[in-house]
């Protein structure tokens, strides 16, 4: 049997069956029961710190809220579609327990406040868990940097390969990747964590209500001043799954290039078999699957975003019933992020690198023709002229099929008389990575420095 509504004396008819089906979203806030109660508690504590109920009625409400949160978690009591809400299905149980007195619980509040708060609150915590799988990722990283310090790599612009960098360069990058996110995370969470409730419907209350004592209780920094701003607002949610999103950039970036560099064409990294699959047809295949889900995932993200964007729009102030669709997204969203920083880090403990292809990828190219170039301009031909001289050298090996190890000074000379027998020296990719001065380089020093300032900051580190 359906539950009497809220609204019932109102209404002549009770809500058909098909209809509140249709509009019942317990199947998914029903997830936000212990942010429900828990800010029910406080609400209660602070009607009675306000004199609104007496303190005996409030002591009978929260032991009562705090018998029912024993019996979800047991599954002694059920959310079930029956009920409309997650906030109406605990007030329900409420009166079945106690009485007409369970009513009182929902004085000087509305639902529109009350979801805003639980929302918050389950994104608070959120932001935290995903803050500690950030650093998380980032001890991962930092570990293999280290692990593989000195060892190089072709680097790449275009997909095409550029200069050699080393590894732990590359892996570095990724790591100043995931601190803005960090912070991003950070800054969200000063943001959402504002109280709204007592903000009621959206007008406020005529009850002498101390907004910022439930604000305290619930660990909160403080209220959304505006009542109409605190029911209507989903920025804090629109910020999160946009920081979310731009977080599944870069661990969608990093899973294309695990993918690539596990192929057998590039053959630069090894992914432990338990950290992939196989074929149910061809029985030779490796599939980076877990690399190519994280890839996936990214794109139902984005989606959550839009659709939030979508959702706002075009809303007036203050609530609108749309608001309800934002919940199955918020939850999505964080599994969905908290699945993949975590795969993903597992992922990278189980990955090694292919040294010894790598170098002879690096001894097999022309990755060191920027060098070639620099050393034209240090003899004091201008950069532009020592880029064409360089160029036609490139094209001198390609035409014959050879590589700047086959060079000697006296073919050089017919391109450029400045040419030393030194300059075999400056296109080796050790020496190339070497040379390199400017700050935040590839250089060994520069790759050291960034080794030693994030082995600081994330062992300090705490959230």
């Amino acid at each position: 049997m359906a539950h009497q509504a809220l609204w019932s004396g109102r209404f002549k008819e009770p809500l058909a069956e098909i209809a509140l089906k249709f509009s019942s979203s317990i199947e998914i806030d029903k997830q936000l029961f212990q942010e429900d109660i828990a800010g029910s508690i406080a609400h209660v504590e602070m009607l009675a710190a306000t004199k609104v109920l007496i303190a005996s009625e409030a002591r009978r409400i929260r032991t009562a809220l705090r018998v029912i949160r024993r019996e979800i978690e047991t599954g002694k009591f059920k959310l079930s579609g029956q009920f409309e809400d997650v906030h109406l299905a605990i007030e329900q149980r409420l009166i079945q327990k106690i009485g007409a007195l369970g009513g009182k619980l929902h004085t000087a509040r509305s639902r529109n406040d009350q979801i805003a708060l639980d929302e918050r609150m389950y994104l608070r915590t959120a932001v935290r868990e995903l803050c500690k799988l950030i650093i998380q990722l980032q001890r991962v990283l930092l570990y293999k940097a280290e692990k593989y310090f000195g060892v190089l790599m072709p680097g790449y612009t275009h997909v095409q390969r550029a200069q050699p960098i080393m590894i732990s360069h590359h892996l570095l990058a990724y790591v100043s990747m995931l601190e803005r996110d960090f912070e991003r995370f950070q800054e969200c969470r000063k943001r959402l964590n504002k109280s709204p409730l007592g903000a009621a419907a959206f007008a406020g209350t005529s009850f002498p209500i101390d907004r910022h004592l439930v604000a305290r209780k619930l660990h909160f920094d403080g209220i959304v001043e505006n009542s109409i701003d605190a029911v209507s607002d989903r920025d804090y949610l629109l910020e999160f799954v946009a920081a979310a999103s731009i977080t599944m950039i870069h661990l969608s970036r990093f899973a294309e290039e695990l993918v690539l560099w596990s192929s057998k064409e590039f053959h630069f990294v090894h992914i432990s078999d338990s950290y992939t699959t196989g074929s149910s047809i061809m029985p030779q295949k490796k599939n980076p699957d877990m690399a190519e889900l994280v890839r996936g995932k990214t794109g139902r993200v984005f989606g959550s975003l839009v659709s939030l964007l979508t959702m706002m729009k075009g809303l007036p102030l203050a609530y609108n019933r749309d608001m309800q669709e934002d919940k199955a997204v918020m939850f999505d969203v964080v599994n969905t992020i908290r699945q993949c920083l975590f795969i993903f880090s597992h992922v990278l403990v189980h990955t090694t690198f292919n040294k010894k292809h790598m170098e002879e990828e690096l001894r097999t190219d022309f990755l060191t023709a920027t060098d070639m170039a620099d050393y034209l301009v240090r003899k004091g031909i201008p950069f532009r002229e020592a880029h064409e001289i360089t160029g036609k050298i490139v094209s001198h090996c390609l035409e014959r099929r050879m590589f700047f190890g086959n060079l000697d000074i006296d073919t050089l000379h017919t391109f450029s008389r400045a040419f030393e027998p030194d300059i075999f020296d400056y296109i080796l990719p050790h020496k190339s990575v070497e040379q390199k001065k400017s700050a935040g380089s590839t250089s060994p020093q520069e790759v050291k420095k960034q080794i030693v300032h994030w082995t600081r900051v994330l062992k300090e580190r705490k959230v």
